[in-house]
């Protein structure tokens, strides 16, 4: 067998070929296009090694000292692009930290761009996933490597590209990498006001998660998601008296009609989803927020006195959220005799709404991804794509869109695989997309 060196120059020299030679066949490109093309094509190998690299860091969201360190090398890899560079400290929200780094353009009509990627992950430092590995010629495996450490690497080697092409200088850009998406930090306003501060000065946003991990689709629309708590409180007595007019229904019970009363009128709303993801309930119920565990006491024999059900709720815009939380209280209040409830409600990530903006620019990108002789792509299902970071800044743009990544699967667990033959792709249509709204009046 050939040593691991050798091999990966082989795959290197696979991709970036088979990649080529797709889009040759096929492209309508200008001039400019065709030489970003080329040094995205000449740059395959060394996106690679630097891919490699960085996902054998461990950066988990509480890893302060890993997250720091991928940010480091963010930074030097946006400095030599010629990118003004700062590392904001993240003491003041209990994580490790941001990227923030702008290129402002001399040109004072240049469209402003803000590009979102994000440093952590959600393998600890102890977990047993921890290293890169090559499974095939088309396909490796590591922790973080599709969320989001290749959609770092492609929006640094996109922006390369236009650097070395000289297509930049007409777009002024600003590079966000988070270091708390994955476990966000509080208070929240202070941890996304990065990304909220740029999206207040961009024009665009463009995210480079992995959406649903299908290459022929991009993200117009995520939901938000906010979480929720019910502390529901009964009248204890005997079992045997439960029902009686003075004595009541018992926690469990209220807890239960109000989670039916929730999914009888709120499951077949389209885009909204709400789920109680644990609930616990007896004579004592002891639930600690910071570790989302609960333990509870009670007896067959005794009413249950307190219940507690925790969940979250997922919408397509604001407004719905709203809706949705109204008619839950509403519910909340219609108590069973002798029960009482409180159903509050945490911070959480905005929508992404579907705007016309956003279909614009998806059909910018997916005119880019045909006339380099790729699929065509459409907007994905927001049912198959989770909350990002993209949403803090999504409101305050003109156009956005998330899912310019690399590919693969599995994220979130150990079988996280990448799909590289996807790289050379999504770093070519980052790139005509971005060179293409710099010419655009």
């Amino acid at each position: 067998m050939l040593p691991i060196s050798i091999r990966f120059i082989l795959l290197m020299v696979f991709i970036a070929m088979s990649a080529f030679s797709v889009a040759s066949n096929k492209q309508i490109l200008s001039e400019k296009e065709l030489l970003i093309v080329s040094q995205i094509e000449a740059d395959i190998p060394k996106v690679l090694k630097n891919l490699e690299h960085v996902t054998n860091i461990n950066s988990g969201t509480m890893n302060f000292e890993g997250v720091e360190k991928v940010g480091r090398l963010m930074i030097e890899q946006l400095r030599d692009i010629g990118f003004d560079t700062q590392w904001v400290d993240g003491k003041d929200f209990n994580r490790a930290g941001h990227v923030v780094a702008r290129y402002n353009s001399k040109n004072p009509n240049a469209k402003k761009v803000l590009m979102i990627g994000h440093l952590d992950t959600v393998f600890a430092k102890g977990d047993d996933f921890q290293h890169f590995k090559l499974l095939s010629k088309t396909e490796a495996s590591g922790p973080g490597i599709v969320d989001m450490k290749g959609g770092n690497a492609i929006i640094i080697a996109t922006l390369r590209a236009l650097q070395k092409t000289k297509a930049l200088d007409n777009l002024s850009i600003e590079v966000v990498m988070t270091g708390d998406e994955e476990s966000s930090g509080s208070p929240l306003p202070l941890s996304k006001k990065a990304i909220i501060d740029a999206g207040i000065w961009a024009d665009i946003a463009l995210g480079f998660e992995d959406g649903d991990g299908d290459i022929k689709t991009a993200v117009v629309a995520r939901r938000g998601a906010i979480s929720w708590s019910l502390t529901v409180n009964g009248k204890p007595a005997h079992s045997s008296q439960i029902f009686r007019d003075d004595i009541g229904y018992g926690a469990i019970y209220e807890a239960a009609r109000i989670l039916t009363d929730f999914r009888t009128e709120l499951s077949n709303e389209e885009n909204l989803t709400f789920n109680p993801g644990m609930i616990s309930g007896g004579t004592r119920v002891d639930y600690d927020k910071a570790q989302s565990t609960s333990s509870a006491f009670g007896k067959a024999n005794v009413i249950a006195q307190k219940a507690i059900v925790t969940g979250d709720i997922r919408a397509i815009s604001n407004e719905q959220v709203e809706r949705a939380k109204q008619v839950m209280q509403n519910m909340v209040k219609n108590n069973l005799a002798h029960t009482d409830a409180e159903l509050v409600f945490s911070e959480g990530y905005p929508a992404m709404s579907p705007t016309q903006g956003n279909y614009d620019l998806l059909t910018m990108y997916n005119q880019a991804s045909q006339d380099l002789g790729y699929d065509k792509v459409n907007a994905v299902n927001p049912r198959k794509a989770g909350a990002a970071d993209i949403s803090f800044a999504a409101e305050h743009v003109d156009m956005a869109l998330d899912g310019l990544g690399l590919m693969g699967r599995g994220g979130h667990t150990i079988g996280e695989v990448a799909d590289l033959t996807s790289l050379q792709k999504n770093i070519e249509k980052a790139a005509l997309l971005l060179h293409r709204l710099s010419t655009k009046k």
